[in-house]
């Protein structure tokens, strides 16, 4: 089994991850973004907006500046090539992976995988789900607004049970989301809004499917461990023993030894193995480079936690904090927040990691004004919170002379 140094195996993770593409040179377009989702194939969603949904920020962290409406128009625009499905969490997927998450749609139709509350209502009401489900069909694309049944108390388990039927309908693939009204999906059928071709293709076997999807993952990740390709589309270990065992037998994976990991990894074999890597730019905490908190770790030696969920006081660095990325390594975080209607984007707090490049401070000063611009904010202000935050506000004030 080859061995390779942990920074080969950083420099090929962000190869794999597209950050060592050509940026463009003018504004971005729809093959610039094809050409990321090449790459990545999954895009995160999350309702939180901060400071932008995180499904935009992936193609910003490897595109820079660029319209949000090349996203929109190809995740809910008539021409679509995405389409909205529980990938890695709810995500953003090329059509083309359709076939391959039937599977995960059947499974969801007998109760597997699926959130408690949702499988039981599935089950328990069927007659409610088959209503939803016709009235849909008569009257065109809804929301779970539009659809009469009780209302929630309230909170995320609280809801309708028109939503929860609609989310059922959703995880079975019998509906689709045809467009969203703000966050809010609107349902449709899948022939009414996926090209006739996808519906068309073959549905492969499980076991073919759950092939595909690994390669994909090796492909996107660069190195992984088995743990990190299973959980790439939150496959289950029983599955992907087998799989990853035969790719290696015919070649389309190949083991290696990481430096410092405890466990063994796998490459594609097209995978690629870049000498440096040049790029400075913030990453989303939904980013398919970090979501998996324990390979950001072993693969940057950044311990990375989001805090949105624990209590203000308790926080170590913040609400939403962006890891940067220069080079090949994580070298910072920011705590920030768009403050829109002052046109402000509000760096909370600033830290350097150890050992951090003394031009540091100058290369974030210049991504959080790229950021900015995107974001539409004409300034920048840094709070004094962090050990990088007086350097950094010194970098910004400099930078935007």
């Amino acid at each position: 089994m080859e061995k390779i140094s942990l920074p080969t195996a950083r420099r090929c993770a962000l190869a794999a991850q597209g950050f060592v593409d050509k940026p463009p040179t003018a504004t971005p377009t729809q093959r610039h973004l094809r050409r990321v989702l090449a790459r990545i194939n999954v895009v995160q969603m999350d309702s939180v907006s901060v400071l932008a949904r995180a499904h935009y920020l992936p193609l910003f962290s490897r595109l820079g500046p660029y319209p949000m409406a090349l996203l929109e128009q190809a995740a809910w625009g008539k021409q679509r090539s995405l389409f909205e499905y529980w990938g890695h969490e709810a995500s953003l997927l090329p059509l083309a992976l359709h076939p391959l998450l039937r599977w995960r749609m059947q499974d969801a139709q007998a109760g597997i995988k699926v959130w408690g509350h949702v499988a039981r209502f599935g089950r328990d009401e069927q007659l409610y789900v088959a209503n939803v489900l016709a009235r849909i069909r008569q009257e065109g694309p809804m929301a779970a607004s539009a659809l009469e049944g009780p209302k929630g108390a309230g909170g995320w388990w609280e809801w309708s049970a028109a939503k929860r039927a609609v989310e059922h309908l959703f995880w079975t693939g019998q509906l689709t989301t045809a467009h969203r009204r703000g966050f809010e999906r609107v349902y449709d059928l899948p022939e009414r809004v996926f090209p006739p071709e996808i519906l068309a293709a073959p549905t492969p076997s499980r076991a073919e499917a759950h092939r595909a999807l690994l390669l994909i993952a090796a492909r996107a990740l660069g190195v992984a461990t088995a743990g990190c390709l299973r959980d790439y589309f939150r496959l289950s270990p029983a599955d992907v023993a087998p799989r990853i065992a035969e790719m290696v037998e015919n070649g389309d994976l190949t083991p290696v030894r990481v430096e410092t990991w405890d466990k063994p990894a796998y490459v594609a074999a097209d995978a690629a193995w870049p000498r440096r890597v040049e790029v400075a730019t913030l990453l989303s905490p939904f980013d398919p480079l970090v979501w998996d908190r324990a390979r950001t770790e072993n693969l940057f030696g950044f311990r990375y936690r989001l805090e949105i969920y624990t209590p203000a006081a308790k926080r170590v660095h913040g609400y939403y904090v962006l890891p940067f990325l220069l080079g090949d390594r994580l070298v910072a975080r920011v705590d920030l927040k768009a403050q829109r209607p002052h046109g402000n984007l509000a760096v909370l707090a600033a830290y350097a990691e150890p050992a951090s490049p003394k031009q540091t401070a100058l290369h974030l000063a210049g991504a959080l004004r790229r950021m900015a611009v995107w974001l539409g904010l004409e300034t920048i202000t840094v709070e004094n919170r962090g050990d990088l935050a007086v350097g950094l506000r010194r970098a910004v004030s400099e930078s935007g002379e």
